[in-house]
C-alpha cells in the first residue's frame, strides 16, 4: 500500500484564513520493534511499516528557506523509530495515540520547527495474519484535540507526552546552565534521545540524534552549558516512578562515557545543520 488510504490534500484541515494546509508525507518507514499482547509478540521485534501525513503551513519554509519553518522528515522519521524501538507497545492503538501526540506536541526551541496542526498516521503488521492478509490501523488526530501536563523540576521542566501503566513518553527540558544530577535507575527501563545540539553527556559532547538504552544501576548525567534550553526525549518502561529517580554520588574513577545509537542521518546530526539556531 503506497499512500494512506484518504487523500491528504483532500481532506486536508483548513487554517484560520480558510486555506487547506499543505502536506508532508513519510511513506513505508520500516521499524523491527516489539508490539502485540500475545506471549510470543512480547519477545521478538516483529517488523511494522509506518505512514504519516503531516498537515502543517509551508509558506514561510518556501519564502525563507529555513528548516525551522516547516518539518525536517529526517530527523522526524528517527524520532519516531525511536520511540516505536524503545516503547514496547502492546497495541497498535496505542502506539498511534502516542506517535501523534509526540508529534503534535508544541516544538521546543532547541529543535524548532513549524506546528503541525494534524496528523494522519497508519501502523501496517505485514506479518501478523501471515499471508492471509495486511492487519493495519489508521487514525487522524488534531492539535487542539491534546493537553499536555507538565511539571516544574530543578533542572528545567518535564513534559508528559504520553503515559500509561506500562510506558510513559516524556520531554525533559533543561535550561540554560542546568544539570541532570548524576543519578541511576534500580526498576525502569530507560531510553532517551538527545533532540538538540550542546548537551554533555557524562561530561562530554553528545550529538543530536543519539539514542541510549541505560542499564540499571549505570549513573549518568546531563549538563547544559549552552545559551538555550535543551531537549532530551525520554521513554520510560513502566512509566515514570519517582522514587526510582536515585541520585547517587560520582564514581571515583568518574562516569563511565557511553555509547548510543544514532537516529538522524549524520547531516542532520551536527550544529552545523542548524546553525541560525545559534
Amino acid at each position: 500500500m503506497n499512500r494512506l488510504s484518504s487523500d491528504a490534500f483532500a481532506s486536508a484541515p483548513r487554517d484560520a484564513q480558510g486555506r487547506p494546509l499543505d502536506v508532508i508525507e513519510l511513506r513505508q518507514l520500516p521499524v523491527n520493534c516489539i508490539v502485540g499482547v500475545y506471549p510470543a509478540e512480547r519477545g521478538t521485534p516483529q517488523p511494522l511499516e509506518l505512514d504519516v501525513a503531516l498537515y502543517l503551513d509551508t509558506r514561510k519554509a518556501a519564502a525563507e528557506g529555513s528548516l525551522r519553518d516547516t518539518v525536517d522528515y529526517a530527523r522526524l522519521s528517527g524520532e519516531l523509530r525511536f520511540l516505536l524501538e524503545s516503547a514496547d507497545f502492546r497495541m497498535l492503538e496505542t502506539a498511534a495515540e502516542a506517535l501523534c501526540r509526540y508529534i503534535l506536541a508544541p516544538p521546543t526551541e532547541d529543535s524548532a520547527r513549524a506546528p503541525v496542526r494534524a496528523v494522519t498516521l497508519r501502523l501496517s503488521k505485514p506479518e501478523a495474519l501471515g499471508r492471509a492478509g495486511l492487519a493495519s490501523l489508521q487514525v487522524h488526530r488534531t492539535a487542539d484535540e491534546y493537553q499536555y501536563e507538565r511539571e516544574d523540576k530543578p533542572f528545567g521542566r518535564v513534559d508528559i507526552l504520553f503515559q500509561d501503566e506500562h510506558v510513559g513518553i516524556y520531554r525533559l527540558r533543561i535550561a540554560p546552565g542546568r544539570t541532570i544530577p548524576t543519578h541511576e535507575h534500580r526498576v525502569m527501563s530507560e531510553s532517551e534521545l538527545v533532540l538538540g545540539h550542546g548537551l554533555l553527556l557524562q561530561g562530554r559532547p553528545v550529538l543530536a540524534g543519539t539514542g541510549f538504552r541505560w542499564p540499571k544501576h549505570l549513573p549518568h548525567r546531563y549538563d547544559n552549558p549552552r545559551a538555550i534550553e535543551q531537549t532530551v526525549l525520554c521513554v520510560d518502561r513502566p512509566a515514570f516512578i519517582p522514587h526510582d529517580e536515585v541520585e547517587v554520588p560520582e564514581p571515583p574513577g568518574g562516569l563511565v562515557p557511553v555509547e548510543g545509537r544514532a537516529y538522524y542521518p549524520a547531516a542532520a546530526s551536527t550544529p552545523e545543520a542548524e546553525g541560525e539556531r545559534w
